[in-house]
């Protein structure tokens, strides 16, 4: 997959990750692996890259002795959520164009 499309992906990935509960960056790659291929060194740039534009925000909770910091959806992270789902039918009708164009 592209670089920049897989990005963008990763970024709702995660975003809808969080709509279900916050969580914590080990966590949320586990969770996205079986349907997306991402490591940490990939997911944290986004996870900040999404905390910068006020789509998600941390708190550190303790776990075993240790401060663990989650991340939490915000209102602008629920709209991107919800534009890139509106967006979804027009994706599909051009994948299908472009693969019916191809046979």
């Amino acid at each position: 997959m592209d670089t920049q499309r897989k990005k963008g992906v990763l970024e709702i990935c995660v975003l809808a990750l969080l709509q279900r509960e916050p969580s914590y960056g080990y966590r949320i790659v586990r969770d996205i692996s079986p349907y997306i291929e991402v490591s940490e060194s990939t997911l944290y740039p986004i996870l900040r890259r999404l905390e910068a534009g006020d789509c998600v925000s941390t708190f550190s909770q303790e776990h075993n002795g240790r401060l663990r910091k989650y991340y939490r959806i915000e209102p602008q992270g629920k709209e991107k959520v919800r534009q890139f789902l509106s967006e979804a039918e027009e994706m599909r009708r051009i994948y299908q164009f472009v693969e019916e164009e191809s046979k």
